[in-house]
């Protein structure tokens, strides 16, 4: 997942919205979003990385969350564990997001620079951590978050990159528009499909890989078909509350593009998927 706007109660109607991108090689197999069950039978809903077996964004159908990006760096370390992994075990476990943080900064070094965003619906308790520092050198932070409106790519928190700062203003613009779901929906899509991409070399990152790369990363949908590599498929999470009920009660929805790409290829249809659980 490369590219995340993120909304924790900034809306009465909509208390989580989540619109995001995953980049990856075009190689790698993929599992598209369905629900299904771990080893200790635990549901989660998610997409699947066939190669290491985690994911990038996911929940349980009780309202826990998680999701995750790389840190860009240069020269990226070689880590023993995959970070889909860490998705995994926080929807897989029952453990709460400051203990999880706790228990996982003894563990950073067995993984490749990340972000990882965790939390929990019912009990409004949202968590990011890294271990890598604003510098994109190996570190630690743990950081509560409150209500609000996020950005997050392959830099820390709310780094101001073009492109995330361009997603968080569609979801906020979003958010402020929207009476119905297909309103709220609808330019969150249009953001993720953007294939414009930063003409400005003074408005780049820089993350340490040649300017080129860094230009065709720029945009939020990525099509790079000479590294074989973009955007494989968008995600739509959203929690959301029938204001004219008495019911406080939530219903979790997650809706998935996943893009039928070869290399080289002009045209990307995609297949859709949907998961609406019941109210929690």
């Amino acid at each position: 997942m490369c590219l995340i706007a993120f909304a924790l109660d900034a809306s009465a109607r909509w208390p989580l919205v989540v619109a995001a991108n995953r980049d990856e090689f075009l190689e790698r197999p993929t599992l598209a979003l369905t629900s299904w069950k771990t080893a200790s039978s635990q549901e989660i809903i998610s997409g699947r990385d066939v190669r290491a077996g985690g994911t990038w964004l996911g929940a349980t159908p009780t309202g826990r969350v998680a999701f995750v990006t790389n840190v860009r760096e240069a020269q990226p370390a070689e880590a023993p564990c995959s970070r889909g992994e860490l998705v995994t075990r926080w929807l897989e476990g029952s453990m709460d997001a400051a203990g999880f943080a706790t228990a996982l900064e003894t563990e950073r070094n067995a993984y490749a620079g990340f972000n990882l965003v965790i939390g929990d619906i019912r009990c409004k308790a949202w968590l990011w951590m890294t271990n890598r520092t604003a510098e994109a050198s190996p570190g630690w932070r743990a950081q509560a978050l409150a209500p609000g409106i996020y950005g997050l790519s392959n830099a820390a928190l709310d780094t101001p990159w073009p492109k995330t700062l361009a997603l968080k203003q569609a979801l906020a613009a979003a958010l402020a528009a929207s009476g119905e779901q297909d309103t709220l929906m609808s330019p969150l899509w249009t953001a993720l499909s953007n294939r414009q991409r930063v003409s400005c070399d003074e408005q780049l990152p820089k993350t340490g890989v040649a300017p080129a790369l860094e230009q065709a990363l720029s945009s939020a949908f990525v099509d790079i078909p000479e590294r074989a590599y973009g955007t494989r498929g968008s995600t739509v999470l959203l929690a959301s509350r029938q204001l004219d009920s008495t019911s406080k009660a939530l219903r979790l929805q997650i809706e998935e593009r996943t893009y039928l790409r070869e290399v080289g290829a002009s045209h990307l249809p995609f297949k859709r998927q949907i998961w609406t659980g019941q109210e929690i």
